[in-house]
């Protein structure tokens, strides 16, 4: 299963967002979407979901246009967690886990022990167990993400588009979340990625995708895309690697130990 965007190009007003993006997620493979605030990045992961009609390009979904595919059959296959998800209801982080199970049963059908069973199981991997009975209004905001990406991985979805999903997170949480999406991705899961943190993130990726000024300014294994001098064009920033104190590789700590 393959999902690609070919010439894709997005206007907001007279600003061009994206103008000619070419990208493809496949199973098996975890991809960092980078770039600055305002890249484009959350932009072209609504357009690959189908969320957002492109102003020229195409989406497709094994060959065939996103926007064919009725909406419980494409959310059997693309998961998404957005940057900010609005929960203005009093739902426990369960019920909203929950909700992703529906594009797996008719309107009027019960849950299942399948359901329950991916239920308890997403919300047991993000580390989510001990508060997701808890109303939502109530939890903090790593809570909530780990609520949000929990709710993705209840879809079984073999491809997830995921828009920042450390935001919020503490360093622990972070950390395991990172681990989590490359086991995802070699377990057979595609993942895409748009995330502003590359320490903790190009590490696990196995592909990253730079954007800048609305086109793909590179894309291959981490390694090559993230060199001093892409970092300089891109972020205005210089980089280097580490002398003193920072930046630290973080692993996480084995629970067992």
């Amino acid at each position: 299963m393959t999902l690609s965007c070919t010439s894709v190009l997005v206007r907001h007003g007279s600003r061009t967002v994206l103008a000619g993006v070419d990208v493809s997620l496949r199973p098996g493979e975890l991809v960092l979407l980078a770039g600055r605030n305002g890249a484009g990045k959350s932009t072209l992961l609504r357009v690959l979901l189908g969320a957002q009609r492109p102003d020229q390009g195409e989406v497709a979904l094994d060959a065939q246009p996103i926007g064919t595919f009725e909406a419980t059959h494409r959310a059997r296959r693309i998961a998404f967690v957005p940057q900010a998800a609005e929960n203005p209801f009093e739902f426990t982080g369960r019920e909203l886990v929950a909700m992703a199970r529906h594009a797996h049963r008719g309107n009027f059908e019960k849950e299942t022990e399948r359901d329950r069973g991916a239920i308890a199981c997403s919300l047991e991997v993000v580390d989510a167990l001990s508060f997701c009975d808890r109303p939502v209004t109530t939890l903090s905001g790593g809570e909530l993400r780990r609520i949000a990406i929990a709710r993705a991985l209840a879809t079984e979805a073999p491809l997830m588009l995921l828009d920042e999903p450390l935001t919020n997170l503490d360093l622990e949480h972070a950390v395991s979340v990172a681990a989590l999406l490359r086991l995802l991705a070699d377990q057979g899961r595609g993942l895409l990625v748009a995330a502003h943190d590359l320490n903790l993130l190009a590490p696990v990726a196995h592909r990253c995708v730079l954007l800048h000024e609305g086109i793909v300014f590179a894309d291959g294994p981490p390694e090559q895309v993230l060199r001093d001098e892409a970092i300089e064009r891109v972020f205005s920033v210089r980089s280097s690697s580490p002398q003193g104190m920072f930046p630290r590789e973080f692993r996480r700590l084995d629970k067992k130990g």
